[in-house]
């Protein structure tokens, strides 16, 4: 089992008052899996995300990935697994409009510690994945959409995660666009990624295998598509 979520609750304070946000998440992910967590605006979809890619603590219970509870590590720690295991592709791209496509994927091999002549090579093999192999040296504002997407993805991958989340990774692409990232996503699923897709496009979340919804805090579903 990759990822287990046990009784996860979420809150925050706002003054004197708790405001729940996640209540009572339980959930089981095996390596290798594509899974679609869908939800409106408020529902607690982003909170969870953050959690399962350590960017933010639950109030209560367990997340273990792997076997390992990893809710009150150092931080340290925290940002050590969160650069060797998890891959984050958000709707915005997040990309440095300065730097290369392949500078951009190089990011977080930098942090990673990995020698430079390495970390060209991966990211190179990352752009070639996402099918920019002839994009290398291209900055942001000189790609499409859809392209500077792809960049991210390579990003994503390059460090070889355990883990790729992906944020309503088609919300700002045109539909022709958004169905190339997706196409990448199924690829990189049949040779054994393991991928969330957070989501409120019902035709995205029907490329993958399982698909949870979620609303006022609450996880339904998970049965196999």
């Amino acid at each position: 089992m990759l990822i287990e979520l046990k009784a996860v609750c979420k809150e925050y304070r706002q003054g004197k008052a708790a405001v729940p946000v996640l209540r009572d998440i339980n959930m089981q992910v095996e390596q290798g899996e594509y899974l679609a967590i869908m939800g409106p605006s408020g529902s607690g979809k982003t909170t969870l995300m953050n959690i399962l890619g350590l960017l933010d603590t639950p109030t209560s219970g367990e997340y273990l990935l792997e076997g390992r509870d990893n809710t009150n590590l150092p931080d340290a720690e925290t940002a050590r697994i969160r650069n060797q295991s998890i891959g984050f592709v958000f709707q915005t791209f997040h990309l440095l409009p300065r730097k290369s496509a392949l500078d951009n994927v190089m990011l977080p091999l930098i942090y990673g510690g990995v020698g430079r002549r390495e970390r060209r090579e991966r990211a190179a093999e990352a752009l070639e994945r996402v099918g920019l192999a002839d994009r290398m040296d291209f900055k942001p504002t000189q790609l499409s959409g859809g392209q500077c997407q792809r960049v991210a993805i390579a990003r994503a991958i390059c460090t070889k995660p355990k883990l790729l989340l992906a944020d309503e990774p088609t919300g700002a692409l045109d539909t022709a666009a958004g169905a190339q990232v997706m196409d990448i996503f199924d690829q990189l699923h049949s040779e054994g990624d393991t991928i969330i897709v957070i989501t409120h496009e019902q035709e995205v979340a029907d490329r993958t295998n399982r698909i949870y919804h979620i609303r006022d805090g609450l996880l339904r579903g998970g049965a196999p598509v």
